[in-house]
């Protein structure tokens, strides 16, 4: 089965569909604003003027880091996702606008990135382990795929193949050819996503070719820094550089995710890309190796990833400290990327389960809920003062920001939330498989027959759910539904009568006739969970985290006073979820009773007796809604008593 394309799946959603408008509405003009320099208060961005002085449309200097040109990228993916639902005319004309001056900035060649045609023409294809020519190029060409699904228009996609063409003709294992790779993947994703909409072979042997040179010996970036005269230069990481980029072991030979997350799952999602396509069972091996050791000793509570700042990446496994953490934003939209490619290579639920947790807590928390302010860092603790004053979280935030000199976060939230479509489901001869359950209507192709699917629910607020299909004409093929891994006692009924099979690798198959009007109802119950870290982790030894359904908790000052790291949850205590639409644009809370440490020690530091404890009353809201309400402290794990 493969993904089913998002432009079939019409999203109707009481949770997705007010974050989709958001996109529509507020974030895609919020970010056209800053990418034109016009929102007082935000970094500078210049990205549509460096396409204008590239054009020789206006005269300037490049201003930005030599990447700036991927949030223009990424920007117009976001309205490609937006136009695949929502036929916008205004926006298209806009969008035809900027794809306008991205082909003017081109040059004759087909190459295509603003600072190297402004600032440093001599040096393009020069130093690509920090020169990110072919990340730009990827976040076009995944820009240009996903216009022309969603319009129909060819003008962006000529463009890219133009520039993959360049490409091509610089790399690969030719003669007089660079023999090399990205510094930054993402060239790879999106060389899969090229050959898929022309059907050219080349770009997928192009997309295994960067794979397959990546980690060889002696290693291109050392050859790279040779050739421009600095001998033995492995870059800012020193002896790490090559870990850091992932190029330290041919990719079939890792083992341990490394380095800087971003650029890491961006390349084990093109892994599984090329390996579901080419039947590369190496590739594949790689990925699941891979994907335990990520899923299941280095990633946080959250579905974020990527623990320390030093290189915006992984550490080692079971090191999880929550007020010093990194969890770049991009890093669990490129975990979701992942997830799904996994999919694509064998359907089980694990995949999609670490899909649902980044989505709906690691990738949302990283936007406030009016879409306009953005974590770039994703902490599980915050304590303002301390962010305030220690230099070694200078890379912290207590408070989203309207936007970074380094935006590579906000725009990526746009695109991913823009397409959320093609994650729901996958279809084909096998069957149809519900991967995510959000409210939608979708036209598939499933066991030689087309098939309506409609899913409704108040998804994550209840698992109840009701998925009706309508076969076009009779027809056998299983319908698969995900049970999430943190739900118990699922139970599903076909026509009012109840579904005897059990859940398979993470999914309850329903493999049967069917025909018109056909309707199956889902329960997946969703009891207030507490959750406890493997022991090996430090950081939240004997400590509770409060989940429920998808949704992991925090606590805030706002609801609880100062000083959480005094509040404790007893073992015995009750907790109630409750649904509060008046808080936060109407969630499920939690709330208990609580012990809290008694702070009248006066101006003692020490001393050889305990605090007392006095019980209080205790809320906790879903992570993906904190920092909403003012500056405030917020903690994700909470000592147990």
């Amino acid at each position: 089965m493969v993904s089913v394309d998002a432009k079939q799946v019409r999203i109707n959603d009481a949770f997705w569909s007010r974050y989709r408008e958001l996109v529509r509405t507020v974030m895609i003009p919020y970010q056209w604003e800053v990418m034109n320099d016009r929102v007082q208060g935000a970094e500078k961005s210049h990205a549509i003027a460096n396409f204008r002085i590239a054009a020789g449309l206006e005269a300037g200097e490049f201003y930005g880091f030599r990447f700036q040109d991927s949030d223009v990228a990424k920007w117009l993916e976001a309205v490609a996702g937006c136009l695949a639902w929502r036929p916008d005319s205004s926006l298209e004309a806009l969008a035809d606008e900027v794809i306008e001056l991205v082909g003017k900035a081109q040059a004759p060649d087909g190459y295509l990135n603003t600072y190297f045609t402004i600032a440093a023409p001599d040096r393009r294809w020069k130093n690509e382990r920090d020169g990110h020519e072919l990340y730009v190029a990827g976040h076009f060409i995944e820009a240009a795929v996903a216009y022309y699904r969603s319009t129909g228009k060819r003008a962006l996609l000529d463009i890219m193949r133009r520039n993959a063409e360049h490409i091509d003709g610089v790399f690969g294992p030719g003669e007089g050819k660079k023999h090399g790779y990205p510094g930054h993947q993402v060239i790879e994703m999106a060389l899969v996503r090229l050959h898929e909409a022309t059907g050219e072979e080349r770009w997928l042997r192009l997309a295994k070719y960067f794979l397959d040179e990546r980690g060889g010996t002696p290693s291109f970036f050392e050859l790279e820094a040779a050739e421009r005269g600095e001998p033995g230069d492995k870059g800012k990481f020193g002896e790490g550089m090559l870990e850091y980029l992932q190029s330290h072991l041919p990719v079939r030979e890792q083992e341990m995710a490394t380095g800087h997350a971003v650029r890491a799952v961006y390349m084990y999602a093109a892994m599984a890309e090329v390996a579901a396509r080419t039947a590369d069972e190496g590739l594949a091996r790689a990925c699941r190796r891979l994907w335990t050791d990520l899923t299941r000793r280095q990633m946080f509570v959250t579905g974020g990833i990527g623990q320390q700042e030093y290189w915006e990446g992984f550490s080692f496994d079971y090191d999880l400290p929550n007020d010093m953490t990194y969890n770049e934003t991009c890093a669990s939209i490129g975990l979701v990327f992942w997830a799904k490619a996994m999919s694509r290579l064998e359907c089980r639920g694990d995949y999609y389960d670490v899909a649902e947790r980044a989505l709906y807590n690691a990738v949302l928390g990283g936007m406030s809920l009016d879409g306009k302010k953005y974590f770039y860092a994703n902490l599980l603790e915050s304590v303002p003062s301390l962010i305030a004053e220690r230099r070694d979280l200078d890379y912290a935030a207590p408070t989203r920001r309207a936007w970074f000199a380094c935006a590579c976060c906000p725009p990526n939230i746009a695109r991913l939330i823009a397409s959320l479509g093609a994650y729901v489901l996958s279809a084909g001869a096998e069957g149809i498989a519900v991967h995510l359950y959000i409210g939608c209507e979708a036209e598939l192709e499933a066991g030689g027959t087309k098939v309506a699917l409609r899913i409704e629910g108040d998804y994550p607020w209840s698992g109840s759910l009701r998925i009706g299909l309508s076969a076009e004409r009779k027809a056998r093929f299983p319908l698969r539904l995900r049970i999430p891994g943190w739900c118990e006692g699922a139970t599903a009924k076909v026509g009012g009568s109840p579904v005897a099979a059990a859940a398979v690798d993470g999914y309850l198959s329903i493999d049967r006739e069917w025909g018109q009007a056909e309707l199956v109802e889902l329960e997946l119950p969703m009891p207030v969970r507490r959750l406890r870290a493997n022991p090996a982790v430090r950081a939240d030894a004997g400590k509770t985290a409060l989940a429920r359904g998808p949704l992991v908790y925090c606590f805030e000052e706002v609801d609880n006073g100062k000083h959480l790291w005094n509040l404790l949850v007893p073992r015995t205590a009750r907790l109630q979820a409750s649904r509060r639409p008046d808080l936060l644009g109407g969630v499920v809370a939690i709330e208990g009773e609580a012990l809290r440490r008694t702070e009248d020690w006066g101006e003692e530091l020490y001393r050889d007796d305990e605090s007392s404890r006095v019980p209080m009353a205790f809320r906790a809201v879903p992570y993906f809604a904190w920092d909403n309400r003012g500056e405030n402290e917020m903690s994700v794990w909470m000592e147990e008593a």
